[in-house]
């Protein structure tokens, strides 16, 4: 309010106190522009017709240069609505300000040179139009970027969890799947064999929960806006799995190369995750008694491993997500990853996963 009286008593000094009602008139509807900038455009030409038809030519003391100056507000109320309002409203506020603006035109004849009045004022109000949807479009293009965005980390995140839950629950229905098995076959002839069988089920089913759990209480805080409070699982876990594997009749034979070192979370957990899909599609799908993990530590890099001397395929079903997942960890790590039988036999997993040079 106080730059529009100020403007008034601006007004009042160069050309007179009459003057103040005209400069009242034509500022005030600027504080509707926000809320109501239709109303507001729509009070500005009314006072602009106003004026000209109790000043025609500009006689009755009114100053051409005052018209002037409220067509320009009326011309920056269209810019503002053009770049706040969508390309509809835009257009009907910059064709009633055209049929209005040129309208008045007529009764003035004083004229910029090269120019008349008309054609000045038309082409003043197709610029300023013109600025405002480019303003309006560059922000529309910023919204739809920022909700593009959006969309693409919620599923980033449906992705990411799909990929623990299937890591975390497809090894432990593996290793369950394959004791199952044994027990059913030995509990008759062997009773103690289908005990350490039913207690191997019980431990990774027990183990499979407490990581759900843990999974469901770190997206329930995620959503109160809390830090996880459970850490992930990695490399340090390794023994874990590798007594699994033993228990499901597979014995893995863990070797690391190079200076080990604490590693970013990131490829921490990818790299278990990794060995343990790959363990997975051992015990499930390989028919092997031995595997072997290779953890080599490199300056640059990591290298995972997994080789076993099973029958050379995963045999798993075309549309598995076990090697589809490993490959998209190592890539989402811009990293290699690779996977086929081998040529002395067997089936072999490869990754490697960079390692960002402050980690190194």
């Amino acid at each position: 309010m106080f730059p529009i009286v100020l403007l008034a008593i601006v007004a009042a000094r160069l050309f007179g106190t009459w003057f103040i009602v005209p400069v009242l008139a034509m500022l005030l509807p600027v504080g509707l522009l926000r809320r109501r900038p239709s109303l507001a455009l729509g009070l500005m030409l009314f006072v602009l017709v106003a004026m000209v038809l109790l000043n025609p030519g500009g006689g009755g003391g009114y100053p051409s240069n005052l018209w002037f100056a409220q067509v320009a507000a009326a011309d920056i109320a269209v810019g503002f609505i053009a770049a706040n309002q969508p390309k509809r409203t835009s257009g009907i506020a910059f064709v009633s300000t055209l049929i209005v603006e040129s309208a008045c035109a007529m009764y003035y004849t004083t004229a910029v040179p090269g120019l008349t009045p008309a054609a000045f004022m038309i082409l003043a109000l197709v610029v300023v139009w013109l600025i405002g949807r480019s303003i309006g479009q560059r922000r529309e293009y910023g919204e739809a970027q920022r909700a593009q965005a959006a969309v693409q980390a919620v599923q980033a995140e449906r992705l990411r969890i799909a990929r623990e839950l299937h890591d975390m629950i497809a090894h432990s229905i593996g290793v369950i799947a394959i004791q199952a098995g044994v027990g059913g076959r030995v509990i008759d002839t062997q009773p103690a064999e289908a005990r350490n069988a039913l207690n191997a089920i019980e431990d990774t089913s027990r183990e499979t929960l407490a990581g759900l759990r843990r999974m469901l209480g770190t997206l329930r805080q995620a959503d109160q806006g809390s830090a996880p409070l459970d850490p992930t699982p990695g490399l340090a876990d390794l023994d874990g799995l590798v007594g699994r594997s033993l228990a499901a009749g597979v014995r893995v034979e863990v070797r690391r190369l190079g200076q080990e070192r604490a590693l970013p979370a990131d490829i921490d957990l990818s790299a278990f995750r990794i060995v343990q899909e790959a363990l997975t599609n051992v015990i499930r799908h390989a028919g092997a008694r031995d595997c072997r993990v290779v953890l080599d530590y490199r300056d640059e890099e990591l290298r995972v491993e997994v080789t076993d001397d099973g029958r050379g395929t995963i045999g798993a079903p075309v549309a598995g997500y076990g090697i589809a997942g490993m490959r998209e960890r190592a890539a989402l790590l811009h990293g290699h990853f690779s996977a086929g039988p081998r040529a002395d036999g067997g089936f072999g997993v490869s990754a490697r996963l960079p390692v960002p040079a402050e980690s190194r």
